[in-house]
């Protein structure tokens, strides 16, 4: 008998698969590129947990108050949310990892209805010039990358450090610091979790929290300056504070293994809205694929409902999504 007529037969299916995709590299290559990608691009609006900060740091004093991080998978149910990330700080024991008992709870929890666990995130500074800081930070981000390839989350988030200073000003015990010997030390600490992170299999996304990093081309030269495959960008779309934060978030797209999709351009209601026709317009052209985790701020409201806000971030990214085709 033969085989069924076709365009592309297992044997040349497999032969194109193999020439379009890119290959990853498995250690430090020369440049810094773009994320491979293999495909249109296809994203879909997740939940950062931090969202519910407040609640959460509620239930973390009194077990009666506010919601935990089971509650956050039971919301994400509830609004056909596939996927969250579970912020570390809001796991009991934290800044120290998870017991077993606790990261097999969680994960079957969230299993078995039907929610992907897509990162964590950890505080850390490699801005400071106190080389023990900095040290502390590493070895935090590498028990948490290890907490992060227990829950099977790809991503763990870092920061760059809040050293908010003009550079003028950036002081090291003795003397004055340039940014780019700021970036140098913060980039070795950064490279030495993203080879940690190699090892088991976790990614070292880089958040633009509008500390050290304020604009794209700082994003993009702390990641140019680790140069390690498994460090990439988290774009954080409210913290690029620049004249065209849009054009920021379009420089750093194609470097994203990761987002935090905010509902204004910056943490205050003083700040536009954000544009989700615009973003998922730049989201779409980068030709990401994956999860775009959204994260709400009360920004002060004393009348902030997470529960809410979230639900109107969410409709909003799935309406800009589907009219971006």
């Amino acid at each position: 008998m033969n085989p069924p007529p076709s365009s592309l037969s297992r044997r040349n299916l497999l032969r194109f698969a193999a020439a379009a995709a890119p290959v990853f590299p498995t250690s430090q290559s020369s440049a810094l590129t773009p994320v491979p990608r293999t495909g249109v691009a296809c994203f879909t609006p997740t939940l950062n947990a931090y969202s519910f900060l407040e609640l959460l740091n509620a239930n973390m004093v009194d077990p009666s108050q506010g919601v935990d991080l089971f509650g956050v998978c039971d919301f994400c149910a509830l609004h056909d949310i596939v996927a969250v990330d579970l912020t570390g700080y809001f796991f009991p024991g934290y800044p120290k990892g998870p017991a077993d008992a606790y990261v097999n709870r969680i994960k079957r929890y969230a299993h078995d209805r039907g929610i992907t666990i897509s990162g964590t995130g950890v505080k850390n500074d490699f801005a400071t010039a106190d080389a023990a800081v900095r040290a502390e930070g590493v070895a935090l981000t590498k028990v948490w990358i290890d907490v992060a390839a227990r829950l099977g989350a790809p991503v763990i988030r870092v920061f760059a450090g809040p050293q908010t200073k003009p550079a003028s000003d950036w002081e090291t015990p003795a003397r004055h610091a340039k940014r780019e010997e700021v970036e140098v030390w913060m980039a070795d600490a950064l490279r030495e979790c993203a080879e940690h992170g190699g090892k088991a299999g976790v990614i070292v996304a880089v958040q633009n929290h509008g500390d050290f990093i304020k604009t794209g081309p700082e994003h993009l030269s702390l990641l140019e300056r680790v140069n390690h495959p498994w460090c990439g960008a988290l774009v954080d779309t409210g913290k690029y504070l620049s004249e065209d934060p849009y054009a920021d978030i379009a420089l750093m797209a194609p470097y994203a293994v990761n987002w935090q999709v905010k509902e204004t351009m910056g943490s205050s209601l003083k700040t536009p809205p954000t544009d989700f026709g615009k973003l998922c317009r730049i989201i779409k052209e980068s030709g990401y694929r994956g999860f775009v985790p959204i994260e709400t701020l009360s920004m002060g409201r004393k009348d902030y409902d997470p529960a809410a806000e979230v639900v109107v971030v969410l409709k909003a990214m799935r309406e800009a999504i589907a009219s971006a085709g």
